[in-house]
């Protein structure tokens, strides 16, 4: 004898009563994604917060960080392209929206095109953002590390329009050579089984000596004075600081050394830029394969576009995420 009871929740997807919210069990756990990695990147932030009032004072300025576009090289263009990463993904949360909004219509080719769109523009972010890796691991214009950790860049003082204005130098264009400088330890010319990581690209002492050939050149170092400017030494006192305290050239960044400023500004930019990026790049994937299901019907025979919602809840996180990494470390 069949002893089950009814319970008239049968056709209910949680199969044990209301729906929570009125959402599906699929909507509902990304939600409960959503919110949990949301936590995680506010962690993230406000460890980046806290370590930028504590270094408020050295910290680098973005718009000196931050110059370079693709095929303009030379031309300092602060934010520009950054700007155009950021239009790019908010653009692609919009297209997203009208896949969305194609899906609840059941119009299967309009969701095609936008999710095409999205999954582009997505692309074209994550490319952009590997490209901005590149250009701030290469460096542009080096310095000298102290034996206190500071850093200390190089320029002189140009007249653009009628106002003197602190211009960088590069340290390829004032280090001079020194013959007898050391040669980089590998296994070939030293000890069999042993060598050492690359050599920097110059010595303090090959700097020391350009920056007394060129009387122009000044050093600056990484605090900011009362303007909101880095503090440029003396001549005098420029010469006194890399010949007594200079102790590592470096270029680029990594996260050991920093050309830009305090190492703590590179290693929070590679991290929390890094973890965005890993999320925007793991949304460009799941775009694809969702975009192939639509092109092969896949929703069209379940009756319902709800997949292509649930993913667009994900993308748009991913773009609000973006939205407050922007103003933490290009705008503040």
């Amino acid at each position: 004898m069949d002893s089950t009871v009814a319970t008239g929740t049968e056709d209910k997807i949680w199969g044990g009563g209301n729906r929570p919210l009125r959402a599906s069990y699929g909507k509902l756990m990304m939600w409960f994604f959503i919110v949990s990695d949301a936590l995680t990147f506010s962690g993230f932030l406000a460890a980046y917060g806290f370590s930028r009032f504590k270094f408020i004072n050295e910290w680098p300025i973005a718009d000196e960080v931050f110059t370079h576009v693709p095929f303009l090289h030379g031309q300092e263009l602060p934010m520009i392209y950054v700007a155009f990463m950021t239009f790019v993904l908010i653009m692609s949360s919009v297209t997203m929206v009208l896949a969305v909004d194609a899906g609840h219509h059941m119009n299967k080719a309009k969701v095609t095109i936008y999710m095409f769109l999205t999954i582009i523009g997505g692309a074209i972010f994550v490319g952009s953002q590997a490209w901005e890796w590149a250009t701030f691991i290469q460096g542009d214009y080096g310095a000298v590390q102290s034996k206190g950790g500071n850093i200390l860049q190089f320029g002189e003082y140009v007249t653009v329009d009628g106002v003197e204005k602190f211009k960088r130098v590069s340290i390829d264009d004032i280090a001079i050579p020194i013959a007898d400088v050391r040669v980089e330890h590998e296994r070939k010319n030293g000890l069999w089984f042993s060598e050492e990581a690359s050599l920097p690209p110059y010595t303090v002492n090959e700097i020391y000596a350009g920056l007394q050939a060129n009387e122009n050149v000044l050093v600056r170092t990484q605090f900011i004075d009362e303007n909101g400017h880095k503090t440029v030494l003396s001549r005098a006192e420029s010469l006194k600081q890399i010949k007594e305290n200079g102790q590592l050239v470096v270029k680029g960044a990594n996260l050991e050394v920093n050309e830009y400023g305090t190492t703590l500004f590179a290693d929070f930019f590679f991290f929390i830029t890094g973890f965005h990026g890993f999320h925007v790049f793991s949304g460009v994937l799941i775009n694809i394969i969702i975009f192939f299901n639509v092109i092969l019907g896949t929703y069209e025979r379940r009756g319902s576009y709800e997949m292509v919602e649930k993913v667009g809840l994900y993308w748009h996180f991913v773009d609000l995420v973006w939205v407050f990494v922007f103003t933490f470390f290009y705008l503040v």
